[in-house]
């Protein structure tokens, strides 16, 4: 893995781990953020671990070198969906733009990893 590629996969896999943690902890913005999009908190908790597990497979490339691939890949379906229920509430671009700009970033982690892969 190159250093640009590095830095992103290891920024990405933070940002995954606080916002993981943060749902599955529950934390007080977390569930005013889950009942605007039309979650129950359960469910928002469920999205955390998802967040939790490719942010660790984000970060395993070393020993498992399609790990980084598959977790990008899960991640990006992961915002898809996150920006589809941003649509679905209501939310204008400012709302879903860190969906947006984390698409983007797992859309070059994926990219260059399935590179790497053959």
């Amino acid at each position: 893995m190159n250093n640009a590629l590095t830095v992103v996969t290891f920024a990405l896999a933070a940002v995954f781990t606080v916002a993981g943690a943060a749902k599955l902890l529950a934390v007080a913005p977390m569930r005013v953020r889950a009942d605007h999009v039309g979650f129950s908190v359960e469910a928002y908790r469920g999205i955390g671990v998802l967040e939790l597990a490719g942010a660790l497979g984000l970060l395993v490339g070393g020993v498992l070198p399609p790990a980084p691939t598959a977790a990008a890949g899960g991640l990006l379906l992961l915002l898809v969906g996150a920006v589809a229920a941003h649509r679905r509430a209501g939310d204008g671009l400012k709302e879903a733009a860190p969906a947006l700009v984390l698409i983007a970033a797992l859309t070059v982690v994926l990219v260059l990893t399935v590179g790497e892969l053959r």
